[in-house]
């Protein structure tokens, strides 16, 4: 059974109600149920004992995924090991050669040669560059990297809406798109600080709700999903630094890709190694919007109280917290985990939007859908993982059936006036955390 406060109950969610439906005690007619004529309703009703939504299948079943670990195998037979969702090939055609691809990279780096399979992402969510303490922010961030060996450095940098604090070019007068572009003017200044970066990394930036175009006749409500990239109106200058860059790179003498801005929608997926490694990346407060329209059930508490947690079947929870999912406090170097309350939370959200399959199990007046582009929002077969930016959210990284979803929060915390968190998420392990730096 499910947990009273394990998920949210909202309108238009898939849910699997059980109970004993009882029959009407005075009959009336000689139909079943009272009713007369084709088609009549039973009379009657319904008493649902439990409501939970569907359960989550696993990434390997999906595909029919037979893992073999003392081996090191993985054989794909029946499921849809067949489909190629992404558009990079299919489990069963492109996954084993990619697996070997992958190990051999690996076999570089364990021999002590440079290789240039670099293995961790850095994800940064509500970047608002109208904020100077934001910018101060990210270039103690940029340096902090910039120190370490190539090896060591994330490949990618995430870089997540919104962008502003508040709603441009929506007709309000307070800012236009000449100051939209102004603030990606400074972000380029700051990332011209940082060459090395520039060359050997990536960079991608999701734009949230209050980012053109979207913010032009929305003005920060809910805009239809999913969202185009930010124009190349605004970020002429953000590439031009990238060229700058990638110009003065020795290409003879250097290995690797070289280092490009790429401007993605919101949803939009980050693959590794062709189908191996998935990740989906959303911006959207949705933990606000479960809390505003779910659906309070009351219970009935009997004399002999409520079950324990002992009475729940453990394999129907959600795992607790991994060591390596705590949040470590780089000033203390002690690990602690976050409030009680922000991990109930964040499992009740991760546990709703996984069961329910997509990333927006709302009715379209909550959240309109462009249904042309809807396969963008499913999350079947499941992501192995999945950057849920919540600024509503505290900051997490848990599992739930294989899948590791990470909330990166906000970049600069309002209550603290000197202190930016951010994910560090290791592709390999498949496992993110939160890091806390001053800056």
């Amino acid at each position: 059974m499910v947990p009273e406060n394990g998920a949210w109950l909202a309108p238009g969610m898939i849910i699997l109600v059980d109970g004993i439906y009882e029959e009407e005690e005075n009959i009336k007619g000689s139909s079943l149920g009272g009713n007369s004529g084709i088609g009549g309703a039973i009379g009657g009703r319904f008493v649902g004992v439990s409501i939970c939504g569907p359960p989550c299948e696993r990434r390997e079943t999906s595909f029919g995924m037979n893992v073999r670990e003392s081996r090191g195998e993985v054989n794909s037979s029946g499921g849809l090991g067949w489909v190629d969702f992404l558009g990079l090939g299919s489990e069963r055609a492109q996954g084993s050669r990619m697996r070997q691809i992958q190990a051999r990279c690996l076999e570089y780096m364990r021999d002590g040669f440079e290789s240039p399979c670099r293995l961790k992402i850095a994800i940064m969510s509500e970047v608002n560059l109208d904020d100077m303490k934001t910018v101060d922010a990210l270039r103690k961030l940029f340096n902090l990297y910039n120190d370490l060996p190539l090896a060591e450095r994330p490949m990618v940098f995430i870089l997540i809406g919104n962008f502003v604090q508040k709603t441009t070019i929506n007709g309000s007068g307070k800012a236009g798109s000449i100051e939209y572009k102004e603030y990606f003017d400074s972000l380029a200044g700051v990332l011209s600080d940082f060459p090395y970066l520039l060359q050997h990394s990536t960079f991608i930036f999701v734009p949230g709700d209050s980012d053109p175009w979207s913010s032009a006749f929305a003005a920060g409500a809910a805009s239809p999903v999913p969202r185009p990239a930010i124009p190349g109106l605004f970020t002429s200058r953000v590439k031009r630094v990238f060229a700058m860059a990638n110009s003065e790179l020795d290409r003879p003498q250097s290995s690797g890709p070289i280092g490009e801005a790429i401007w993605t929608s919101n949803p939009s997926r980050l693959t590794l190694f062709g189908p191996i490694h998935d990740i989906a990346i959303f911006r959207d407060d949705i933990s606000g919007r479960l809390r505003r329209s779910a659906v309070n059930i009351k219970q009935d508490v009997d004399n002999t109280g409520a079950a324990t947690e002992e009475d729940l079947n453990p394999q129907d929870q959600m795992i607790s917290a991994a060591p390596e999912d705590r949040t470590e406090n780089p000033r203390t170097g002690v690990n602690t985990l976050p409030a009680p309350s922000a991990v109930l939370t964040a499992r009740k959200l991760v546990k709703t939007i996984l069961d329910q399959g997509t990333l927006s199990p709302f009715p379209l007046s909550l959240r309109p859908v462009l249904w042309d582009y809807v396969s963008s929002l499913q999350l079947y077969p499941l992501p192995t993982g999945l950057i849920l930016a919540d600024a509503e959210a505290e900051p997490f990284c848990m599992t739930y059936e294989g899948c590791h979803v990470m909330n990166p929060g906000k970049l600069t915390s309002e209550g603290e006036l000197s202190c930016m968190r951010w994910i560090e998420y290791d592709v390999l392990k498949n496992r993110g955390k939160v890091r806390e730096e001053s800056y």
